[in-house]
Protein backbone atom coordinates (compact mmCIF):
# COMPACT_ATOMS: atom_id res chain seq x y z
CA UNK A 1 0.00 0.00 0.00
CA UNK A 2 2.87 2.38 0.64
CA UNK A 3 4.38 1.92 -2.49
CA UNK A 4 0.63 2.45 -4.40
CA UNK A 5 0.47 5.53 -2.58
CA UNK A 6 3.79 6.86 -3.38
CA UNK A 7 3.05 5.77 -7.19
CA UNK A 8 -0.49 8.10 -7.33
CA UNK A 9 1.46 11.08 -5.20
CA UNK A 10 4.33 11.05 -7.05
CA UNK A 11 1.54 11.03 -10.85
CA UNK A 12 -0.50 13.81 -8.98
CA UNK A 13 2.78 16.00 -8.53
CA UNK A 14 4.25 15.24 -11.52
CA UNK A 15 0.63 16.35 -13.31
CA UNK A 16 0.86 20.06 -11.94
CA UNK A 17 1.39 22.56 -14.31
CA UNK A 18 3.60 24.85 -13.12
CA UNK A 19 3.94 26.69 -16.29
CA UNK A 20 0.55 26.88 -16.63
CA UNK A 21 0.63 28.43 -13.33
CA UNK A 22 3.46 30.95 -13.74
CA UNK A 23 1.80 31.72 -16.99
CA UNK A 24 -1.39 32.51 -15.37
CA UNK A 25 0.10 34.46 -12.21
CA UNK A 26 1.46 36.43 -15.40
CA UNK A 27 -1.70 37.22 -16.80
CA UNK A 28 -0.90 34.43 -19.93
CA UNK A 29 -2.29 31.51 -21.13
CA UNK A 30 0.75 30.01 -22.41
CA UNK A 31 -0.98 27.20 -24.24
CA UNK A 32 -2.32 30.40 -26.72
CA UNK A 33 1.31 31.39 -27.71
CA UNK A 34 4.70 29.94 -28.84
CA UNK A 35 4.43 26.15 -29.22
CA UNK A 36 1.19 25.94 -26.91
CA UNK A 37 3.37 23.68 -24.88
CA UNK A 38 3.38 24.31 -20.99
CA UNK A 39 7.06 23.28 -20.68
CA UNK A 40 9.69 25.56 -19.57
CA UNK A 41 10.85 26.39 -23.69
CA UNK A 42 7.64 27.95 -24.59
CA UNK A 43 7.41 29.39 -21.44
CA UNK A 44 10.70 31.05 -21.57
CA UNK A 45 10.15 32.32 -25.26
CA UNK A 46 6.45 33.11 -23.75
CA UNK A 47 7.27 35.28 -21.07
CA UNK A 48 10.89 35.70 -20.82
CA UNK A 49 14.05 33.43 -20.10
CA UNK A 50 14.11 33.61 -15.98
CA UNK A 51 10.18 32.72 -16.10
CA UNK A 52 11.13 29.67 -18.13
CA UNK A 53 14.10 28.65 -15.67
CA UNK A 54 11.68 28.84 -13.02
CA UNK A 55 9.73 26.51 -15.11
CA UNK A 56 12.23 24.55 -15.49
CA UNK A 57 13.66 24.14 -11.92
CA UNK A 58 9.96 23.70 -10.58
CA UNK A 59 9.63 20.92 -13.78
CA UNK A 60 12.83 19.36 -12.48
CA UNK A 61 11.54 19.51 -8.69
CA UNK A 62 8.48 17.50 -9.17
CA UNK A 63 10.30 14.75 -10.66
CA UNK A 64 13.10 14.59 -7.57
CA UNK A 65 11.08 15.01 -4.70
CA UNK A 66 8.93 11.63 -5.15
CA UNK A 67 11.74 10.18 -6.57
CA UNK A 68 13.74 11.07 -3.38
CA UNK A 69 10.71 10.40 -1.22
CA UNK A 70 10.34 6.80 -2.61
CA UNK A 71 14.31 5.93 -2.12
CA UNK A 72 13.72 5.97 1.72
CA UNK A 73 12.39 2.86 1.49
CA UNK A 74 15.06 1.28 -1.40
CA UNK A 75 17.90 -0.76 0.62
CA UNK A 76 21.19 -0.09 -0.22
CA UNK A 77 21.42 -3.56 -2.75
CA UNK A 78 17.52 -3.71 -3.80
CA UNK A 79 16.33 -6.37 -5.46
CA UNK A 80 14.51 -6.10 -9.17
CA UNK A 81 11.02 -6.23 -7.90
CA UNK A 82 11.92 -2.96 -5.43
CA UNK A 83 13.66 -1.63 -8.01
CA UNK A 84 10.82 -2.00 -10.06
CA UNK A 85 8.25 -0.05 -7.50
CA UNK A 86 10.91 3.08 -7.27
CA UNK A 87 11.18 3.48 -10.84
CA UNK A 88 7.58 3.01 -11.15
CA UNK A 89 7.15 6.23 -8.90
CA UNK A 90 9.62 8.14 -11.03
CA UNK A 91 7.60 6.99 -13.95
CA UNK A 92 4.66 8.27 -12.56
CA UNK A 93 5.88 11.68 -12.13
CA UNK A 94 7.08 11.87 -15.71
CA UNK A 95 3.48 10.06 -16.76
CA UNK A 96 1.69 12.79 -14.85
CA UNK A 97 3.50 15.67 -16.52
CA UNK A 98 2.88 14.33 -19.83
CA UNK A 99 -0.61 13.55 -19.69
CA UNK A 100 -1.89 15.56 -16.47
CA UNK A 101 -5.14 14.88 -15.02
CA UNK A 102 -5.65 18.35 -14.31
CA UNK A 103 -5.43 19.37 -17.74
CA UNK A 104 -7.20 17.07 -19.36
CA UNK A 105 -4.36 14.97 -20.25
CA UNK A 106 -2.29 17.07 -22.39
CA UNK A 107 0.88 18.26 -20.70
CA UNK A 108 4.37 18.82 -21.57
CA UNK A 109 6.84 16.97 -23.29
CA UNK A 110 8.79 15.20 -20.13
CA UNK A 111 12.32 15.87 -20.47
CA UNK A 112 12.56 17.86 -17.04
CA UNK A 113 10.49 15.72 -15.27
CA UNK A 114 12.87 13.09 -16.46
CA UNK A 115 16.34 14.42 -15.23
CA UNK A 116 14.61 15.31 -11.45
CA UNK A 117 14.04 11.38 -12.01
CA UNK A 118 17.01 10.15 -13.12
CA UNK A 119 18.58 12.48 -10.34
CA UNK A 120 16.63 10.92 -7.78
CA UNK A 121 17.39 7.53 -8.68
CA UNK A 122 21.27 8.16 -6.73
CA UNK A 123 22.74 6.58 -8.40
CA UNK A 124 21.72 4.12 -10.59
CA UNK A 125 20.37 6.81 -13.25
CA UNK A 126 22.32 10.07 -11.95
CA UNK A 127 26.07 9.84 -13.78
CA UNK A 128 24.29 8.30 -17.00
CA UNK A 129 21.96 11.61 -16.29
CA UNK A 130 24.65 13.86 -16.09
CA UNK A 131 26.25 12.17 -19.33
CA UNK A 132 23.17 12.88 -20.77
CA UNK A 133 23.08 16.64 -20.02
CA UNK A 134 26.15 17.33 -21.52
CA UNK A 135 25.07 15.77 -24.84
CA UNK A 136 22.23 17.75 -24.46
CA UNK A 137 24.11 21.08 -23.83
CA UNK A 138 26.30 20.19 -26.38
CA UNK A 139 23.36 19.71 -29.23
CA UNK A 140 21.03 22.65 -27.97
CA UNK A 141 24.09 25.13 -27.81
CA UNK A 142 26.07 24.28 -31.14
CA UNK A 143 22.65 24.50 -33.38
CA UNK A 144 20.32 26.97 -31.08
CA UNK A 145 17.69 23.63 -31.29
CA UNK A 146 16.68 23.12 -27.44
CA UNK A 147 14.37 20.22 -29.34
CA UNK A 148 17.59 18.56 -30.71
CA UNK A 149 19.30 18.63 -27.56
CA UNK A 150 15.84 17.19 -25.77
CA UNK A 151 16.14 14.06 -28.14
CA UNK A 152 20.14 13.95 -27.97
CA UNK A 153 19.37 13.59 -24.35
CA UNK A 154 16.52 11.15 -24.60
CA UNK A 155 19.37 8.95 -27.00
CA UNK A 156 22.36 9.26 -24.72
CA UNK A 157 20.64 8.76 -21.18
CA UNK A 158 20.19 4.98 -21.76
CA UNK A 159 23.32 4.35 -23.49
CA UNK A 160 25.30 6.04 -20.91
CA UNK A 161 23.23 3.65 -18.46
CA UNK A 162 24.63 0.76 -20.28
CA UNK A 163 28.30 1.64 -20.77
CA UNK A 164 28.54 2.72 -16.70
CA UNK A 165 26.71 -0.50 -15.73
CA UNK A 166 29.85 -1.80 -14.45
CA UNK A 167 30.04 0.38 -11.57
CA UNK A 168 26.61 -1.34 -10.21
CA UNK A 169 26.84 -3.72 -7.56
CA UNK A 170 23.70 -4.89 -8.76
CA UNK A 171 23.99 -8.10 -10.93
CA UNK A 172 21.77 -8.22 -14.45
CA UNK A 173 19.38 -10.24 -13.42
CA UNK A 174 18.55 -7.40 -10.30
CA UNK A 175 19.67 -4.57 -12.69
CA UNK A 176 17.04 -4.93 -15.42
CA UNK A 177 14.62 -2.62 -14.26
CA UNK A 178 16.65 -0.10 -14.98
CA UNK A 179 17.50 -0.68 -18.50
CA UNK A 180 14.18 -0.65 -19.26
CA UNK A 181 12.22 1.96 -17.59
CA UNK A 182 15.55 4.10 -18.68
CA UNK A 183 14.95 2.98 -22.53
CA UNK A 184 11.10 3.75 -22.18
CA UNK A 185 11.71 7.26 -20.82
CA UNK A 186 13.92 7.87 -24.21
CA UNK A 187 11.02 6.73 -26.01
CA UNK A 188 8.64 8.84 -24.34
CA UNK A 189 10.65 11.95 -24.96
CA UNK A 190 11.38 11.23 -28.50
CA UNK A 191 7.57 10.27 -29.25
CA UNK A 192 6.37 13.43 -27.55
CA UNK A 193 9.19 15.34 -30.17
CA UNK A 194 8.06 13.43 -33.32
CA UNK A 195 6.51 17.26 -34.46
CA UNK A 196 9.61 18.83 -33.93
CA UNK A 197 12.21 16.29 -35.24
CA UNK A 198 9.64 16.88 -38.51
CA UNK A 199 10.37 20.51 -38.45
CA UNK A 200 14.05 20.55 -37.34
CA UNK A 201 14.12 18.12 -40.63
CA UNK A 202 12.83 20.53 -42.93
CA UNK A 203 14.77 23.48 -41.34
CA UNK A 204 11.88 25.12 -39.64
CA UNK A 205 12.17 24.61 -36.43
CA UNK A 206 12.90 27.81 -34.22
CA UNK A 207 16.04 28.57 -32.61
CA UNK A 208 16.36 29.56 -29.32
CA UNK A 209 19.34 32.11 -28.20
CA UNK A 210 22.57 30.05 -27.49
CA UNK A 211 23.92 32.30 -24.91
Amino acid sequence: MIWIGLIAAAYLIGAIPFGLLIGFARGVDVRKHGSGNIGATNVGRTLGRKWGYLCLIADITKGILPTLAAGLFVERAPTALMLLAWLSVGMAAVVGHVFPIYLGFRGGKGVSTTIGVALGIYPYYTFAMLAALLGYAIARFSTGWVSLGSVVLAIVFPAALVVLAHRSELSFVDAWPLYVVAFALGVLIIARHQSNIARILKGTEPRAARG
